[in-house]
């Protein structure tokens, strides 16, 4: 392995290169500094380690990061562009597949997807995917890179998207680099959906999200915000006004888990709470989204994925006297990201397995703490009796289906459980269809599979605009 007392000359030639330079990531910002800013925390990466490390990959014959990944991006062949110093070239190819790789590279949880299924995570460490992934893609937007559409015949046809999430970005990009005109409708003042108003600054600077925005105009994509659908425009009118219709809408109501106690003073469900934040930091002025400071109070967040995790990193920063994260079950079974337990364990988070909340307890209406049950078998004390003060409970338990008040009223069709039903896939690979039971409208994201990744909307926003160019016959 490489030494600080011998550098390592970087030959990208060189199919060893794995063995002589270690696995290295973005250095991290002071941590004082990272306890009290919603700025991000990962410092920049300077060209030549962006090669280095993008040299570290094996090219492997039958690349299981590009298997693993939702979008199949061409990780390896992007990463040999890199580590010869081709960053335009290696950010066109990324775009290929990703819309959105800047936003990737940021929030995709690698250590579960490409860089869990790296070769060289085997002893050797992964390829830091995401970091060049992210530094790449900052650099092309940076530098004002678009691609060349003008051999790409317009067909005069118009898609409307309602949405300007994760899916409904990916559905609008690729209809636009098809010729196919996208406007997308959406009820925020910034596209972006839980990008802008779910994921705290410290892992999105919402200036990014600005740069994709102008990214995506100039490429033809249309942005109607501040409109909500059903009363500032009926869905008819899309469907009468436009060729297809796509639904990327997400899903916005919170699981509170029936708990006891959670209409008390000082409960506040997840995203609530981090929309209230961006709201404030932003100046967007929206009315339903008051702002919670929870400063000098005794915090507990309800969960272990990375919604909690942004809970209790935005707590931290608010200066909450003291931030507890509550999970049910051990460490090992949280469904987030482990870089963001280690983020947050570094920033002051105290992390508390095996308790399950039975209800939230108050004095005089106002939270005071948690009664738990124990989980813990190990200990032979499984179903005792837990109390934890708290002045403000997080409720992060997840997302459920939100439909629409219009869905039924205009036959769209929904499952038990709210979530918009598509037709089955008459491709082997695919579950289903993004199409719905209406001929001309399609839906994705969120709102048809459940409460998942970026990643996977995007790639069901990608996959919904080649079923609308189909249908369109283009």
């Amino acid at each position: 392995m490489s030494s600080e007392s011998e550098p390592v000359r970087f030959d990208p030639k060189d199919v060893l290169t794995f063995l002589k330079i270690d696995r290295q990531q973005a250095a991290k910002k002071i941590l004082t500094d990272r306890q009290i800013k919603f700025t991000e925390i990962y410092e920049k990466v300077g060209d030549e380690n962006l090669q280095q490390q993008a040299g570290r990959c094996l090219d492997c014959g039958n690349p299981y990061c590009e298997w693993k990944c939702p979008l199949h991006n061409y990780i390896p062949n992007w990463l040999e562009l890199s580590a010869n110093d081709r960053f335009e070239d290696a950010a066109t190819l990324m775009h290929q597949t990703n819309p959105l790789p800047e936003i990737c590279g940021r929030v995709c949880p690698q250590d579960r997807l490409c860089e869990q299924a790296c070769t060289l995570n085997t002893g050797f460490g992964a390829v830091t995917i995401g970091a060049i992934e992210k530094s790449i893609a900052d650099r092309s937007l940076e530098n004002g890179w678009r691609p060349d559409l003008s051999a790409i015949p317009e067909t005069g046809k118009r898609v409307a998207i309602i949405g300007a999430g994760p899916a409904g970005l990916g559905c609008a990009e690729l209809l636009c680099r098809n010729g196919v005109k996208a406007v997308v409708f959406d009820q925020y003042p910034q596209i972006g959906g839980l990008l802008t108003f779910g994921i705290p600054g410290f892992k999105l600077e919402k200036e990014i999200i600005q740069k994709r925005r102008d990214f995506l105009e100039d490429i033809g994509v249309e942005f109607k915000l501040n409109t909500h659908v059903g009363s500032d425009v009926s869905f008819e009118d899309l469907e009468e006004k436009y060729d297809a219709v796509f639904l990327g809408m997400g899903t916005y109501n919170s699981v509170e888990g029936e708990l006891a106690g959670r209409d008390n003073q000082g409960v506040i469900k997840a995203l609530d709470y981090l929309i209230g934040n961006i709201n404030q930091q932003q100046s967007y002025a929206m009315k339903n989204y008051p702002y919670y400071d929870l400063q000098h109070k005794r915090v507990i967040v309800l969960g272990g994925g990375d919604t909690a995790m942004d809970c209790v990193r935005s707590a931290i920063r608010q200066q909450a006297e003291t931030v507890r994260c509550v999970y049910r079950r051990t460490e090992i079974d949280m469904p987030g990201s482990r870089q963001e337990v280690q983020n947050a364990r570094e920033e002051g988070v105290e992390f508390v397995f095996n308790l399950q909340p039975t209800a939230i307890l108050s004095e005089n209406g106002k939270v005071s703490g948690v009664e738990f049950n124990s989980t813990e078998s190990t200990t032979g004390e499984p179903g005792k009796t837990v109390f934890l003060q708290a002045d403000a409970v997080i409720i992060a338990f997840g997302f459920k289906a939100s439909p629409a008040d219009w869905f039924q009223s205009n036959n769209i069709s929904t499952l038990d459980n709210g979530l918009v039903q598509t037709r089955p896939s008459t491709q082997p690979h695919l579950p289903y269809s993004q199409q719905t039971n209406i001929s001309g409208v399609f839906a994705g994201g969120d709102m048809v599979r459940g409460a998942d990744l970026v990643v996977t909307a995007i790639a069901e926003g990608r996959e919904a605009a080649r079923e609308i160019l189909d249908y369109l016959q283009v």
